[in-house]
């Protein structure tokens, strides 16, 4: 009797199909995956990424390999950076004989923060996603940084008596350079066009400071796209932006949105 080893399987996925549809993106999604990311400073975090990857698929071909992609992913190691990924897309183009090849990675991304007047130090996690896609040699490449701030509303302040509302917000911040943006480049940008950034740990004096700071600043959501929309137009190295601001209304059922995009 032959053994498992050396009766040939048959190769479902390379059988011809009829129908003459090509599929723009086939692969896997929702993987996780233990990644290592190089920061600002020239040291590296651990985190986990969800990662997604793609190829497209000729329209005379059943279906791709799907284990060929972790096949790549598995064999790049777990160091990642924004060098490597071209490395990545090129090994999935060659093992599953593709002219383009898609790769998403969102992860969280943690800074160290000191507050604002007893120093005490504390961690506070942002959210980072890389996107990129390699069409035979050309690749083009997306960082997108999801900071979180505070907005103190310019329409309360000058209407009420005592105080003015406030409220979380969330920005989502995208971006194709020339060369290396970092990460916390663009946490620093959005961080500083809004009426205050956020920390974990707050004692009562930088409470106050916060909170008195954020009533010395405030923003619509419109002020906080077009801040950080300035500050990355003044940027040598950022070709094209999208800015999106999302306030998680204090005194409203709804949210305030707004977006800019250059390019």
């Amino acid at each position: 009797m032959e053994s498992d080893s050396t009766i040939e399987l048959t190769d479902t996925q390379m059988q011809h199909d009829s129908r003459k549809l090509p599929i723009d993106k086939v692969g896997v999604r929702n993987l996780r995956f233990p990644i290592r990311i190089r920061d600002k400073a020239h040291t590296f975090q651990d985190t986990i990424a969800t990662v997604g990857m793609f190829v497209d698929l000729p329209h005379h071909f059943k279906g791709t390999h799907m284990s060929r992609f972790i096949e790549v992913l598995n064999a790049h190691g777990n160091v990642v950076h924004v060098e490597n990924i071209p490395e990545i897309l090129s090994a999935m183009q060659q093992k599953l004989d593709s002219r383009t090849a898609h790769l998403e990675m969102g992860f969280p991304f943690f800074l160290e923060k000191k507050a604002p007047v007893t120093r005490k130090t504390g961690l506070l996690d942002y959210d980072a996603r890389f996107e990129a896609t390699a069409n035979c040699s050309e690749i083009d490449f997306v960082l997108e940084v999801r900071t979180k701030v505070t907005t103190l509303c310019p329409c309360s302040k000058a209407i009420s008596k005592n105080g003015a509302h406030n409220q979380r917000g969330e920005v989502t911040v995208q971006i194709r350079s020339d060369k290396t943006v970092w990460i916390e480049d663009i946490i620093e940008i959005t961080e500083a066009s809004a009426s205050s950034e956020l920390y974990s740990l707050l004692k009562r004096p930088d409470e106050k400071a916060v909170t008195e700071r954020a009533y010395d600043n405030p923003v619509f959501v419109e002020d906080l796209v077009r801040n950080i929309a300035a500050s990355l137009n003044d940027h040598p190295h950022i070709l094209w932006y999208k800015v999106q601001a999302e306030n998680f209304e204090s005194i409203h059922n709804h949210n305030a949105y707004a977006c800019i995009e250059k390019g």
